[in-house]
């Protein structure tokens, strides 16, 4: 990723190369369309207005959203096709906050158990019969959702309850594991056919069959699936890296920051946990990558200061080193906004749904 000076901008900041982000969401979006599946990406990644318009734009059918706080602000800037894409377990506030949506825009909500499902119902009142509902599945990540085959008696029961049941869904989870993508779609596949079967047989049909992941969505089955959500897609980073799902040239997201102590091959970078996130799975080689040095290791976090290895001598004190997150959805949400490294100049894009968690 190659950046033109940003010097007026005090390091740390999250910084945005507008060519690859646009590239990466054409990419996707062609893929869509040459399998016919649709294309509801997850906004939780960006959580920014102008990058879901341009998903929009580019062929998406809707958004994928993590909370019904995510679907508030997309539904009040007039995205009006939201899914979101977990279990809830409606309080009244929350129920009152749904009704709200559900006036302004298409939503589309998830349900794992009868008593959930229930507890769905009673909470939307009049606006139940305005809003779909997947059975979430269980393909082989084991956080939520129910085994395939025991999609139906839910299905039946929400159904019977008042519910507008329209399909089913998936997160093949599993697959942010090196060498287990393609076995993670696989599971996926196995685990909607199976629940498809169950649903057809208590009398409901799933028209709406969902999953995909950004590191399992290239094997995705188009002949069991018609939806996939990717989301960390339009950014990449560098758990994308490491599981092969992408190249260093197609991060669209880097952390700046600024050499402020070196020795021998070691730089302390400005930019820690607050700008980058923490997280690290257990496979990962580091905290984070740096753009253009494939052989440099984030190799440590403190709150405010990154440690780097690099394979020769470190930086100069007072360079610029753009770093890959490991998990830019963590690290966007420690942002208010992102700085776009536009042909005119920098442009600042706000981290729209930034703290939106309940």
């Amino acid at each position: 990723m190659t950046l033109r000076p940003l010097d007026a901008i005090d390091t740390p900041f999250l910084c945005v190369d507008p060519a690859i982000l646009d590239r990466n969401i054409a990419k996707r979006a062609e893929h869509a369309r040459s399998t016919g599946l649709a294309l509801r990406p997850h906004a939780k990644t960006h959580k920014c207005l102008e990058i879901a318009r341009r998903q929009i734009d580019s062929g998406a059918t809707g958004l994928t959203v993590a909370t019904i706080g995510e679907a508030e602000v997309f539904g009040d800037a007039g995205f009006d096709d939201l899914f979101i894409a977990y279990p809830l377990w409606l309080t009244d506030s929350k129920s009152r906050r749904l009704r709200s949506i559900a006036d302004r825009a298409r939503l589309t909500l998830a349900i794992d158990s009868v008593d959930g499902a229930r507890r769905l119902f009673d909470g939307l009142g009049a606006a139940a019969s305005a809003v779909d509902v997947l059975v979430e599945i269980d393909s082989g990540h084991h956080r939520t959702g129910v085994a395939p085959a025991d999609a139906g008696p839910v299905a039946r029961a929400a159904a019977d309850a008042g519910l507008r049941v329209t399909g089913v869904f998936t997160f093949p989870g599993h697959g942010y594991s090196p060498g287990d993508r393609v076995a993670a779609a696989i599971g996926e596949s196995t685990a909607i056919a199976c629940a498809t079967d169950e649903l057809r047989s208590v009398g409901i049909e799933p028209v709406v069959r969902s999953g995909g992941s950004t590191p399992t969505v290239a094997a995705a089955d188009a002949g069991v699936l018609t939806e996939i959500r990717p989301g960390v897609y339009p950014f990449n980073d560098a758990q994308q890296i490491e599981l092969g799902s992408c190249d260093f040239d197609d991060v669209a997201l880097t952390a700046i920051g600024t050499v402020v102590h070196r020795r021998d091959r070691v730089a302390i970078l400005d930019a820690g946990s607050k700008i980058l996130g923490a997280d690290k799975a257990a496979w990962a080689t580091g905290f984070g990558r740096i753009a253009n040095d494939p052989h440099a290791r984030v190799t440590a976090l403190s709150e405010h200061h990154a440690t780097v290895e690099f394979a020769g001598s470190a930086p100069d004190l007072g360079t610029r080193v753009c770093v890959i997150p490991n998990h830019v959805c963590n690290a966007v949400n420690l942002v208010d906004e992102l700085v776009v490294d536009a042909d005119d100049g920098p442009v600042r894009w706000t981290v729209a749904a930034r703290g939106a968690n309940a």
